[in-house]
């Protein structure tokens, strides 16, 4: 009988960590356009999203846009193939589309942010986000940025 224990606690304990596997994801941060909030080098660790949308004001993970802001083609078979890029989320479907990015995204004064993309700027004054491709669709967010690691 207590061999049986063991072996589900053993099996409980493995299937902990794979749930956690593909819930949790540390990246790398690279790059400068989250200075003064995230340096080159930082590790954070990610909360994947599913199909929630992440707050304004968050920090995202997602799939580097295609140029002319489109989604990209297709799913890579595995994280590390894939170019993620690291931004706050600063206006979410139905917001108002702010003024800094109307411009990249060809939207007039008082447009709302489409249902089904974000808008998201970095931190630092040379980063390349929303003003520059547009909007980003929500379907590749991998997730919200929970805490810096290093």
């Amino acid at each position: 009988m207590q061999h049986v224990v063991i072996a589900l606690l053993s099996l409980a304990a493995v299937a902990g960590a794979v749930a956690a596997r593909r819930r949790f994801v540390v990246v790398r941060v690279a790059g400068t356009s989250m200075v003064p909030t995230y340096q080159p080098g930082d590790r954070v660790l990610i909360r994947r999203g599913g199909r929630a949308v992440p707050r304004r004001g968050q920090v995202v993970v997602f799939r580097r846009p295609q140029p002319g802001g489109a989604a990209s083609p297709g799913r890579a078979s595995g994280l590390r193939r894939t170019e993620w890029l690291i931004k706050r989320v600063a206006a979410m479907p139905g917001d108002r589309v702010p003024d800094q990015v109307a411009p990249g995204v060809h939207a007039a004064p008082g447009d709302v942010v489409p249902a089904g993309r974000l808008v998201v700027l970095g931190d630092g004054p040379t980063s390349r986000d929303s003003r520059h491709w547009g909007y980003l669709p929500v379907s590749e967010v991998l997730g919200v940025v929970i805490r810096r690691l290093s």
